[in-house]
């Protein structure tokens, strides 16, 4: 066993290090949590995992890690290490609403638009509502992500949130708060859009990462975690390399533009330092 894990690390090591030569227009961002033992504790330690899809509309796993905590100095000092790899070109980042997840994008990956899980965030507004109500309630929000572009959307998010302010005031109040950040994806080419407005592309990979690892249950240290997890992502990542079919086509990934094509490595992260 030792033989076989001192075969593995280095390779994990490289996958988890290597350049990120190509433009990445789509970034996902979010985390998992497995329990550590850390000093003879058991503990929980949370795994970041970074999805990105090329200008050219092909997905690749970015980078993992773990961490004590989803802290903005832990997302920053990731964020970070992927820009240091040569993260660039990034139009749209989609992730949960995490404090500290939002002031590093905000820090590190200045310029991009963020797009709010809209999935976390139904979750979250209708836990305002009453359990009797809630069906209604979201019922009536889907309308909103129903209408045909950016600009309906947000007229009938706004008359959404006039109609229930009288007995839901808080919901109609986070509604409106968050009316940009869970609409961001509807400004993306259509074709797009379907995979943009939640995190669901990287839960399922999560999930699969669960399975796997709650074989293990507790790990004895970071590093045997990060062999783990590190060797299903470039398991799945060389699935995805081989596949036959594009995330997304060439031809649609075109509107996108070339977002910080001609920005350096280096300039990026003179700007943030």
């Amino acid at each position: 066993m030792s033989r076989i894990c001192g075969e593995l690390d280095p390779l994990v090591t490289a996958f988890r290090t290597r350049p990120l030569t190509a433009e990445y227009r789509y970034l996902w961002l979010d985390a998992t949590y497995h329990k550590v033992r850390i000093e003879g504790r058991v503990v929980s330690q949370a795994t970041v995992v970074a999805i990105g899809v090329t200008s050219e509309g092909e997905r690749q796993i970015l980078g993992v890690d773990v961490g004590a905590s989803e802290d903005k100095a832990f997302w920053t000092a990731f964020l970070r290490s992927l820009v240091e790899r040569g993260l660039r070109g990034v139009r749209l980042v989609i992730s949960d609403a995490h404090e500290g997840l939002n002031q590093a994008i905000t820090t590190v990956l200045a310029g991009t638009t963020w797009q709010r899980c809209r999935v976390h965030f139904m979750r979250n507004r209708l836990a305002t509502v009453p359990r009797g109500a809630r069906e209604a309630v979201a019922a009536v929000v889907r309308t909103i992500f129903a209408q045909p572009d950016h600009a309906s959307a947000l007229v009938q998010l706004r008359k959404v949130a006039k109609g229930i302010r009288p007995r839901f005031p808080q919901a109609a109040s986070l509604l409106e708060d968050a009316a940009e950040d869970i609409l961001a994806y509807r400004q993306c080419p259509p074709e797009h859009q379907r995979q943009l407005h939640s995190t669901n592309p990287l839960e399922r990979l999560n999930k699969e990462i669960k399975r796997r690892s709650n074989v293990v249950g507790i790990f004895p240290n970071v590093p045997a975690l990060i062999r783990l997890v590190g060797a299903i992502l470039m398991e799945q990542d060389d699935e995805w390399a081989v596949a036959e079919r594009r995330y997304f086509s060439a031809e649609s990934m075109k509107p996108l533009g070339t977002a910080l094509a001609t920005t350096t490595t280096q300039e990026i992260l003179a700007a943030i330092a």
